[in-house]
């Protein structure tokens, strides 16, 4: 007890910023080290006065300076040194509670947490800091790893481990990458840029070309310098080369979707495709990701290539250290890292997909037939696995919800993860981690805005890969949030996190990691919000490449209401000409419904700022109407779907985003009217098909109508919901107005 207790008090007696530094850098900053010579002014001015000055002061002095508070709070918790006069020193707060080390530096970090740092908790939201559960979570910890493994404790016993610092490759890896000049990675990471080219780069340049592949359809390559040559056929992106520790396991990627019983699949050809272009290290926006068929298959091929390029980095390294280690040429260099460790940034909308990615992490590296060593495994299925009790039982819902609001929907949480010697170390704090994985809300809450004193965002300055997995559900959530990450990517560090600058490469040096990041984005939609990612934030030297694939069969098809659909266009200048659309439906649509024949009116709004402008409007105008948003309560619902199905409010305004979350089924329906078409195109008939609900078998349905507005920039909305066909003709006719009647008669 003794021994803890010296270690508590030695822990206890630094400041919060001592020992965020002493965490970070294994050391104490030389700022708060006790050096009695340190003003050297002041005792070259006194020797002449003392000659005969008493020597005891000057040998204690002498020990702090060789022995730093780091060494000494070790040898307090190890060796079981005798008490020294820092010991006495403690605060009187430590004689309060009789509790153990780690539980006491949970409570540090906790409020530590509470004013938003950065370092002491990673893999926390505000919710988690106080989680009455944490005690049970390091106590599970420490089972699983057989040795003391506490959250708050500065000397974390996996530090060494995963340190590439101080590593060096095991043994049957020495080898590894000996051809490592043809791998692409090293082939990416070595080609210097000319500050005339960065500005060509930076102005906009673009050379397009356009090709097509059996699996990812038609794909338009853009390029900014001429001299790397354009994209072509399958054969000319070949497989990249696959890590060692990736080699037994890579073509299991299919193993977990795989029914018990069932034969295993290898590896498909869209995700042969993909990892193909991946390995190009070109940017790639793959827009036909459906949650229900391409999502698993796309997230196991953005995997394997994180992993392939985290372990190829790491691996370099490492035999790099090996090399400094027994080399006596002090001369040599190796430019072979950023200025800080983080490699890749996966962002994910809930806390599922980044359980689902992990678990394919593990799936990929875990040998045959023994089990991989992952440190906090247990907490991380606690706090991002599904409870029983999270979902009602009798909830029916489409399969496409199911597929996208599955496990933990939760978006509010950050994890870094460390890689190393076939071991993964989960909740690894930022610095020192290879991946992370988090939520663009989980992100938000770091970054931070300018003038805020708790922000940090150097942990993205060299980034090499970002995945933005399920864009389109990113979309729904708070499109700001990301945004605000892209803004924050592969800026100039505030400080050097003790880096290297030896070991640096020369284009992180220049501030020039933006045009060596590769960047994926898939979403299940086209969608020029999610385009302008890679058209604004992404400025990779080697290109981009975009999926375009148009429907030739829209989602009007799957209307089964016999009903008129009336598309009317309108004129706007730009697509974010928000007054053109509310000017059109205020004199043309609106008035058209103001009879009280024209009752029942469902008015279908995909942006929540149309939305509350609209629900402004009919408050002014004293119009009859009930509204259903987002952020709705479950009473004003439940009060605006009666109302509007007994046609005591004659209108009913509906957000989009309440249909994406909900899915409820709106009775009484009679006129429907869409202020914008869908971000989704099954949207549209799904909506369309509630004319049905709530009316008697045998009802005279030639009253229903429905109305939609576009102007030419819906374009790829439009397509998906009419076809491409229909499209083309509707955006060149000189008609505005163009009418398609579903149901039984299938009349066109």
């Amino acid at each position: 007890m003794g021994k803890k207790r010296r270690g508590k008090q030695e822990i206890n007696s630094l400041t919060k910023k001592q020992k965020k530094h002493l965490k970070e850098f294994g050391e104490q900053h030389p700022f708060y080290d006790n050096v009695p010579d340190r003003p050297e002014n002041t005792q070259i001015l006194r020797l002449p006065d003392s000659p005969q000055r008493p020597e005891p002061d000057s040998e204690e002095d002498g020990d702090e300076e060789q022995q730093s508070a780091y060494q000494k709070l070790l040898s307090t918790m190890i060796q079981g040194a005798d008490d020294n006069s820092e010991d006495e020193e403690s605060d009187d707060e430590d004689d309060e509670e009789e509790v153990e080390i780690g539980e006491s530096e949970e409570e540090e970090e906790e409020e530590e947490e509470e004013e938003g740092d950065l370092e002491e908790e990673e893999g926390k939201t505000p919710d988690d800091s106080q989680n009455k559960e944490h005690p049970e979570k390091t106590k599970g910890d420490i089972k699983e790893n057989k040795e003391v493994e506490m959250e708050g404790e500065f000397t974390d016993k996996n530090e060494a481990a995963f340190s590439l610092e101080t590593n060096l490759p095991v043994e049957g890896e020495e080898n590894i990458g000996e051809k490592e000049e043809e791998d692409m990675l090293v082939k990416h990471h070595e080609i210097e840029l000319s500050e005339e080219e960065v500005a060509q780069i930076a102005q906009g340049s673009k050379i397009k070309t356009q090709v097509k592949w059996p699996k990812l359809g038609t794909l338009q390559c853009v390029r900014p310098l001429e001299r790397f040559p354009a994209l072509g056929q399958p054969s000319s992106a070949p497989l990249p080369t696959i890590h060692k520790n990736l080699e037994a396991n890579w073509r299991l990627l299919n193993q977990p979707f795989v029914p018990e019983g069932g034969a295993v699949m290898d590896i498909t050809d869209l995700q042969n495709e993909l990892l193909g272009l991946m390995g190009t290290y070109r940017d790639v926006h793959f827009a036909n990701s459906s949650p229900l068929k391409e999502a698993k298959e796309v997230r196991s091929a953005y995997c394997l290539h994180v992993l392939n390029h985290v372990l190829k980095a790491n691996t370099r390294v490492l035999k790099n250290n090996a090399k400094l280690k027994e080399t006596k040429d002090v001369h040599e260099e190796f430019r072979d890292q950023g200025i800080t460790r983080p490699k890749a940034l996966i962002l994910v909308p809930t806390r599922d997909g980044a359980l689902r990615v992990v678990q394919t992490f593990i799936t990929l590296l875990e040998p045959k037939d023994k089990k991989m060593d992952v440190s906090n495994k247990k907490r991380f299925k606690e706090e991002y696995g599904e409870k029983p009790d999270d979902r009602p039982p009798n909830l029916f819902r489409p399969d496409d919800y199911n597929a996208v609001f599955s496990g933990n929907v939760d978006d509010h949480f950050r994890i870094g993860l460390s890689i190393m010697k076939r071991s993964m170390r989960l909740y690894s704090p930022f610095y020192s981690s290879d991946i992370i994985i988090a939520s663009p809300l989980g992100l938000r809450t770091i970054l931070g805005t300018d003038g805020e004193k708790k922000r940090d965002f150097d942990f993205l300055s060299s980034i090499e890969l970002l995945i933005v997995d399920q864009a389109d559900v990113l979309l729904m959530q708070n499109w700001e949030h990301l945004l605000h990450a892209l803004k924050h990517m592969n800026l100039q560090p505030l400080d050097s996190h003790g880096v290297n600058f030896s070991r640096v490469r020369m284009w992180n040096l220049n501030n020039w990691a933006a045009n060596y990041r590769q960047t994926l984005v898939f979403s299940s939609i086209q969608e020029p919000q999610i385009t302008n990612i890679l058209t604004k934030y992404c400025h990779n030297y080697r290109g981009q490449v975009c999926s375009k694939t148009i429907p030739k069969v829209g989602s009007i098809c799957q209307v089964l209401v016999q009903l008129p659909h009336v598309f009317q266009m309108f004129h706007s200048d730009s697509f974010k000409d928000h007054d053109a659309r509310f000017q059109y439906f205020v004199d043309k649509i609106l008035p058209q419904y103001r009879d009280s024949v024209m009752s029942h009116t469902f008015i279908y709004v995909p942006s929540y700022f149309d939305f509350v402008r609209l629900r402004n409007y009919m408050k002014k105008e004293d119009i009859s109407f009930a509204s259903i948003s987002e952020y709705s309560q479950k009473s004003e619902v439940t009060r605006a779907r009666y109302y509007f199905q007994k046609g005591q409010k004659s209108f009913m305004l509906f957000s989009e985003r309440f249909h994406f979350y909900k899915r409820y089924t709106i009775k009484g329906i009679h006129n429907l009217i869409f202020y914008g078409l869908p971000t989704y195109p099954h949207f549209y008939s799904e909506v369309c098909n509630m004319l049905q609900a709530g009316v008697r078998e045998g009802s005279d349905f030639a009253s229903f109508t429905c109305t939609a507005l576009y102007s030419k920039y819906d374009m790829h909305r439009l397509a998906a919901i009419t076809g491409a066909d229909r499209t083309a003709q509707m955006l060149q006719s000189n008609k505005t107005v163009h009418l398609f009647i579903t149901g039984e008669e299938k009349k066109t």
